[in-house]
């Protein structure tokens, strides 16, 4: 079947574009703010209706003389979100000198329509129409009458649409698609097994199957509900994704592809790179940190990349550093002291492929006899699509611990020898087994773990495995994930074979298979890859849930340090003893992110941590989690010093801002998932303590998909509660809610304390803190600025308020906190919040106010906490 469809012509006239795209609008211009040495960027918003009646949303940016013209830049977003996501990129493109056009697609954003998943006669058509558009602009370089010269840019379903335009459209000349598909068939059927619950965040996260075409809506359904995709399926989403172009895309590619990927594994790259390079084009591909199980770890790297790619092959500068042909970013750890994760580049002159200079690693187990269970529960974990979004899982992994979990009896394992040396994997092991089934074939989970030593560490790659399905009684060779893994010398290969994984769906019939090697593991090794020679630091983010840096904390506290101080015996009841702490910045001996800071929490205690941007509160509260180290001072919980891995710890709760959940598991099933996965005993979870408290009731039976955002807030809460940690962290726990879910996240808190615990808020909500805090820390620059009870800090000083008829301008400002007997004085909306020194009288205030022309209509006491915290720090947040 020949899904490819006809080429959209090259040079359609102008008349025929200006009849297909009607502008709903003439259009709103805006300048957008940059830096002092930045060219202003023009931005403008137009609805532009396509062909049927769609509405697409765009936004253009431009920027430097109107009348110049330049390249342009197509630039597409992410499933689920819209051309908002975007925006950044755009603005920074324009200041390089590209005329940049985004927009959302169908039913994304303000734009209506259905969601076609790039359906070549829909979304495909309309990034035609936007280069028709394009072409009309005066601004725009063209290459020939109707034909801009135009790259096209995006991640992950952006980045599709970038690949399939330029293969339906021949007037685009340069691609950079990042973290996305060639074949979404392969992606969500690999090898014919269903990837259920990233096809089931695809519907939720579009809306629900009615946001999107009918037909994708009924292959959908009837795949989730045979839990196999047919033919029909695969057809379908094949003929929506590049692959069905591939032959046709001639336009120089940048293929960017994260390495911690269940989604769009780096052999989506791969296959892209093959055909677009047989087809005689340019092409570059990078391996990048983080993916869609990982994180945005690169994001300046690959916009500065990027626009490099685009500036050789749409400006024509040959001199523009466009990068080797092809790169790999490799992790080398996390420095303890900035909690900074370790970055640096290998490089090769070709791309090495997925099989390039293979070492044969023989591999000893006799045949085994496994399980697939009936219902195929309960299932192996390997990665937790929509939970590890910011980083969790794969992050740990790249970090050398072990968080996967096989179910003894449904797994078969082959193991190597200690390694003599050190190996570096680079691309897709290979293997060769014989399978048995009681069934007529057998799905299976195949992976290659890095164990340690002392056999009990055992690492999973990415987080990332390779399902297949293999007839009854036949040979199959596999293919395991792609990876870049440094296994250590004395360090073992381990090959698993899993009945079932959680990401995936298993036959619900059960059945026996048996699995035996025909060969020895073929691992390759990539040579000519060469790592540079300084490594380059990225900053790293907070891991998306705090349960799992407890389980972190935990599974390192082997390692911990033997001159750890020994406990306190005065200070084992008090929960949070800080004395003396600092923290540097890396590479500065004088510049401090927290100095001298010390404080005290007892049991009971509502602390509110509060501090302008940069006052050092979210360094505190990593070294309090020991997640980094001080570099003077200490930290003691409960009497015991806190370092990393510190069995401190196990009493520590913490829930930091964007936690996720599986969407299509109840609430309750996701908290007893990540019990399971802090390999602690399910009794010492208290979970109906912890669910009590938090206040969910019947919803827990529900998906998580239904869940509001407070109700979502409330089960990232009631995680952390798991265990009933003596000392609970919350960091901004009531972002994004609204006023009545922001009142029963205050329950919450008041509730847990209420039991005797300790509670530590960090949030930005002034008049939520003083309803909710018992005391409060106040830090500034790094410093203790005031701690005490919120009564006290509330009333400290001699506090007015003055109200004046209109603002107070600046100027005027600073002649008040002149003035003999003020402290400070700081503008608000209402006023003036004056502050007077001691022995500074009210009345004498007055006088000098009406006498510096202030607009005063009234004056009082203030008692606010916004205002005492403002005339703490000397100024807004």
């Amino acid at each position: 079947m020949d899904l490819r469809l006809p080429r959209w012509p090259r040079n359609r006239v102008l008349a025929a574009a200006a009849a297909a795209v009607v502008l709903a609008g003439a259009g709103t211009w805006t300048a957008v703010a940059s830096g002092d040495d930045a060219p202003a960027v023009r931005h403008t918003e137009r609805m532009m209706t396509m062909d049927g009646g769609v509405r697409i949303d765009t936004s253009y940016f431009t920027s430097g003389p109107s009348g110049e013209r330049r390249p342009a830049v197509l630039l597409g977003h992410g499933f689920g979100n819209d051309k908002k996501e975007v925006r950044g990129q755009a603005e920074e493109l324009a200041r390089n000198g590209y005329a940049v056009l985004t927009w959302s697609a169908r039913g994304f954003g303000e734009s209506t329509g259905k969601i076609g998943l790039n359906d070549p006669k829909a979304e495909v058509a309309d990034v035609s129409r936007l280069i028709d558009w394009l072409a009309a602009r005066p601004e725009v370089r063209l290459d020939e009458k109707g034909d801009p010269r135009v790259g096209a840019a995006g991640a992950s379903y952006g980045g599709a649409i970038a690949l399939l335009a330029a293969g339906h459209d021949g007037r685009i000349d340069a691609l950079a698609p990042a973290i996305t598909y060639w074949n979404l068939s392969d992606a969500l059927f690999p090898d014919g097994v269903f990837k259920k619950l990233w096809a089931g965040t695809f519907i939720s996260s579009g809306g629900g199957c009615s946001r999107f075409e009918e037909e994708l809506c009924r292959m959908y359904q009837r795949v989730a509900e045979s839990g196999e995709p047919d033919v029909e399926a695969m057809e379908l989403l094949a003929e929506r994704s590049p692959v069905a172009v591939g032959d046709r895309i001639k336009a120089p590619t940048l293929l960017m592809q994260g390495q911690s990927d269940s989604l769009f594994p780096l052999d989506q790259a791969d296959a892209a790179a093959r055909t677009i390079g047989a087809n005689g084009a340019p092409v570059a591909v990078d391996w990048l940190a983080g993916g869609h199980d990982g994180g945005d770890v690169e994001g300046d790297r690959v916009l500065a990349r990027t626009t490099a790619w685009f500036d050789r092959h749409l400006k024509g500068d040959e001199n523009a550093a466009t990068g080797p042909a092809f790169r790999v970013t490799r992790t080398g750890g996390v420095d303890s002291r900035d909690g900074d994760a370790q970055l640096a580049g290998a490089s090769g002159a070709e791309y090495p492929g997925l099989n390039g200079d293979p070492l044969r690693i023989p591999l000893s187990g006799k045949e085994q006899r496994i399980e697939n269970p009936a219902g195929a529960a309960p299932p192996a974990v390997s990665s937790l699509p929509g939970l590890a979004a910011g980083g969790g899982m794969s992050q740990l992994s790249s970090l050398g611990v072990g968080v996967s979990l096989d179910i003894p009896g449904q797994f078969a394992a082959f193991e190597s020898r200690p390694l003599a040396e050190d190996v570096r994997i680079t691309g897709s092991p290979t293997a060769t087994l014989h399978v048995g089934s009681t069934a007529d074939d057998a799905v299976l989970f195949a992976k290659v773990y890095d164990v340690g030593p002392d056999g009990r560490q055992q690492v999973l790659p990415s987080q990332l495995v390779s399902p297949l399905r293999v007839p009854a009684g036949q040979d199959a060779r596999i293919a395991l994930p792609v990876i870049d893994h440094e296994v250590r010398a004395g360090h073992r290969l381990r090959l698993v074979l899993a009945a079932t994984d959680l990401a995936y769906s298993s036959p619900v019939a059960p059945a026996t298979y048996t699995v035996s090697l025909r060969g020895d593991l073929m691992v390759p090794t990539a040579q000519d890859v060469r790592t540079a020679a300084t490594p380059l630091p990225a900053r790293i983010w907070w891991l998306p849930l705090a349960g799992l840096v407890i389980a972190l904390a935990l599974l390192l506290a082997g390692r911990r340090r033997a001159a750890t101080p020994p406990p306190s015996g005065e200070l084992a009841g008090v929960p949070l003893q800080i004395t003396g702490l600092s923290k540097r910045y890396a590479g500065s001996a004088d510049r401090y992110a927290v100095r001298d800071l010390s404080f005290r929490v007892e049991k009971g205690q509502v602390l509110g941590l509060l501090g302008p941007n940069g006052a050092g509160k979210t360094t505190t509260l990593r070294m309090l989690m020991g997640l980094i180290r001080p570099d003077e001072g200490e930290i003691r919980v409960f009497g015991h010093a806190i370092r990393p891995g510190a069995p401190a710890l196990s009493r520590v709760g913490a829930f930091v801002e964007g936690a996720g959940f599986l969407p299509h598991l109840s609430g309750r099933e996701n908290l007893e998932l990540y019990w399971r996965a802090t390999g602690r005993p399910a009794v010492d979870a208290h979970l109906d303590e912890a669910l009590e408290i938090a206040g969910l009731g019947d919803a827990l039976q529900r998906a998580v998909r239904t869940y509001s955002q407070g109700m979502r807030q409330r089960l990232a809460i009631a995680q952390a509660m798991l265990g009933l940690p003596d000392l609970m962290i919350l960091d901004e726990p009531t972002n994004g809610l609204d006023p009545p879910q922001i009142r029963e996240m205050r329950e919450v808190m008041i509730r847990y304390a209420a039991a005797g615990r300790t509670v530590i808020v960090s949030s930005h909500l002034l008049s939520e803190v003083e309803q909710t805090c018992t005391h409060l820390v106040v830090m500034d620059h790094g410093r203790l600025v005031q701690a005490g009870p919120v009564a006290e800090i509330v009333g400290t000083g001699d506090t007015l308020l003055v109200g004046t008829a209109e603002p107070v301008a600046a100027p005027l400002v600073e002649k008040v906190a002149a003035l003999p007997g003020v402290d400070t004085a700081v503008a608000t909306d209402d006023g003036l919040v004056v502050r007077l020194k001691a022995g500074g009288a009210s009345s004498h205030l007055v006088a000098e106010l009406v006498r510096l022309d202030v607009p005063v209509e009234s004056v009082g006491p203030h008692r606010r906490l916004e205002d005492a915290f403002l005339t703490l720090i000397g100024g807004p947040a």
